[in-house]
Formats: structure tokens, sequence, C-alpha cells
């Protein structure tokens, strides 16, 4: 009996003018921004996007010396997210240019999580998933408290650090600085969270838009485990969004001690303690309650019109510490030292800003103030570079 010679699959090699329109993609930059800061004429920027002409390595390496990117980035494979898949916590508005950037960053940083994951054969996440076509409350209750168990998280008690527990799990966490000008806040332009699981045995990711409160940030992701729990095998759900925020709420807060702490009777006052203790908003805490039939619609209402004169529907009281990542940060160091960025930036094949935005030191994570996420970001550096080149 003869045995057939596996054929080798072909790969496509690497696409200079794909690279190149990524490259731009990820730093926010069009052609003729790109021009400027290069010196490489637009329309030899344009001619190598759209495969009308061959790149030269002189242009490509102007422009990598122009954006401090390697000059390995144009030859990498893309990555082998299906962007179609990624899911969005995010505003009906944000635009699409916006949210096209976003989806570059977070290609090129999950290439990045699954390369540091693989060389440290750090474990895939255990986490539950769903596969059935329609899910009621009580599925996505049920989903949730497995989720807790798979994170090692008791079932009925607040969970202190959700990003620690995550990350111990294999569910890396990464803060995604974009920044447009240095005198201005992250651009986050109505996106908070956005999320990736190739399923069983693959690595998987969670991006965050940093800035929020605490509190808004720990349901942001608890939002997008919702979306890996959920939808990894159930992608075309209409209703996805509303499920993962039923998951959220249910993880962050079981509806047991859910039942046992909220009721009709119970005022902002009390709704302030169970932020403190849950870490979850006032505002999310009402909506739980309401989703689980302990206070009525009346009630509700009420509630949220006595948030609004207060002036807490935007700024609650009490506040919720945010948690800081730590796992690719721990894992770029293991391999690349405890100043990993160059190094790291020259083998992963990114610009180094990147890293340092999804990937920051403990103590870039803990302060993360205005002046240092500006002064991380790629956009940022691209123009402080092209103004040094000019001088």
């Amino acid at each position: 009996m003869t045995t057939k010679k596996k054929r080798a699959i072909p790969m496509l090699a690497a696409s200079p003018g794909e690279r190149l329109r990524t490259l731009r993609d990820l730093l926010g930059l069009t052609q003729e921004q790109l021009e400027n800061i290069s010196g490489v004429k637009q329309s030899w920027i344009s001619q190598v996007e759209t495969s009308a002409r061959d790149a030269t390595e002189d242009g490509l390496r102007a422009i990598a010396d122009a954006t401090d990117t390697p000059f390995g980035f144009f030859a990498v494979q893309p990555t082998t997210v299906p962007l179609d898949s990624l899911r969005f916590r995010k505003r009906a508005s944000a635009s699409k240019v916006l949210t096209r950037r976003v989806k570059t960053f977070y290609a090129e940083s999950y290439r990045v999580n699954e390369a540091l994951v693989a060389a440290e054969n750090y474990p895939a996440p255990p986490l539950p998933y769903a596969t059935a076509e329609e899910l009621a409350r009580e599925d996505i209750e049920e989903l949730a408290a497995q989720t807790r168990e798979a994170l090692r998280l008791a079932p009925d008690k607040p969970i202190p650090h959700l990003t620690r527990a995550l990350e111990r799990s294999g569910v890396a966490v990464a803060p995604f600085v974009l920044t447009d000008d240095p005198d201005e806040q992250p651009v986050a332009g109505g996106h908070f969270g956005v999320s990736y699981w190739g399923g069983l045995g693959e690595p998987a990711l969670i991006g965050y838009f940093p800035g929020s409160q605490g509190d808004r940030e720990r349901f942001t992701l608890a939002h997008e485990v919702g979306h890996l729990v959920l939808h990894t095998f159930r992608p075309r759900v209409a209703n996805a969004e509303r499920e993962a925020d039923l998951f959220a709420s249910a993880l962050l807060m079981p509806r047991e001690r859910a039942e046992e702490n909220i009721s009709e009777r119970a005022t902002l006052r009390e709704y302030a303690r169970l932020k403190a203790t849950w870490g979850v908003s006032m505002q999310a805490l009402i909506q739980r309650g309401y989703g689980l039939d302990l206070i009525g619609e009346t009630r509700r209402r009420s509630l949220f019109v006595q948030l609004s004169s207060k002036g807490w529907r935007k700024q609650e009281p009490v506040n919720v510490g945010r948690e800081a990542p730590l796992l690719l940060w721990t894992l770029l160091s293991r391999k690349f030292g405890q100043r990993p960025y160059r190094p790291a930036a020259e083998a992963l094949a990114v610009p180094p800003t990147m890293l340092r935005s999804i990937a920051p030191t403990p103590v870039d994570a803990t302060r993360q103030t205005r002046d240092e996420q500006a002064a991380e970001s790629p956009i940022v550096a691209v123009r402080r570079i092209g103004q040094a080149k000019g001088s």
C-alpha cells in the first residue's frame, strides 16, 4: 500500500503594499501626512498600495525610519485574525475610519500576543462557550457562573481584580492608546473594547481604551469576556451586544447576591455601597435589578431621574480603582529584558510605541496620566521624529 505525500499548502508572500497600508492605518496617517513626514511622494505611496508599481527598498526604508518602524514590518505575513469576527463594545456613532484603525491596531496586537504566548508556552484560556442558536437569560446566567469557575473565582463573591483573573487564565488584556495630538486625550471615538478568541487551544486578547472610570473599564472587560464565551461559536447572532451586557452583569454580580442586595426599597446611598463592594457602577446595578425583576420600571426610572438631578449619570460617586494589566509586559520582559521595547520591536516587527501601549511597564500601567499616554502614542512619536528630521 503506497502513501501519498502531503502537498505543502502554498503560503502567500507578504505584500509590501498591503503592509504599507496597514502601517498607515495603524498610525492613523493619510497618504499626504505620510509624505510630509517621510519625504516619500504621495503618488508613490498610492501606487505601491494599489499594486500599480513595485515597492523599492529605499522608499520603504525612508518610511520605516520616519515612522520609527522596523523595516521587517513590511515583510510580515498578515495576521490570522478574521477581522469580520472581531467584537466591539462601541457607540453606533463611532466613525468607520477610526473603527478600521482599531481593527488594524488589534490585528497587530493579536499577532504580538500570539508570538509571546507561543514563546512561553502560556496556557490557552479554558473558557466555556455557547453553541445554541438561541440563548435565554438563564443560559447566559449559567455561562457566567461557568466562567467564574473557569477563572477560578468564588461563585458568589466580588471579583477583586478581573484583569488579573483573566490573565492568570490565559486571556491577555491590552490597553489601546491611540492619540492624534499630544495635547489631547487618547482617541476612543465611541470605542470601549474589542476582543477575539479563536476557540479551544487558541489564544485570546481583549483590548480596551483606558481613560474611563475603573468601574466602566471593568464592565467593558466583562462585556468582552461575554463576547468570547457567547459568540466565538455563534458569530452571527443579531443581539450580540445585549447578550454581552447581560453576561457582564451576571459575571460581576451573581444572581443570588443581587437578589439579596437589590430591592424596591434600595436607595442611591445603598447602591453606592454596593458599587464600592462589587466594583460595578450604580447605573449597571440598577439595570441588573431591573433585568432580574427585583425592581420595576417605575422605580428604575425614578432612580435614574435622581442620578441625573445629582449630575451622577456621567460622574458617579465612589471611585473604583483602575486595573493594570501585567501579562503581556511579563512575557515581553522575560524574553527581551527589563527594557524590552526596542529589541522586541525588531524581533516582532512592530513600532515600539505600539508595544508601549499594549504592554505598559507596571509604573505606566498604574499611572497612565494624560502626558504619559500622549508620549507613548504612535502618532505623537511619528510627528516628533518627522519634526526632528525637518529641523
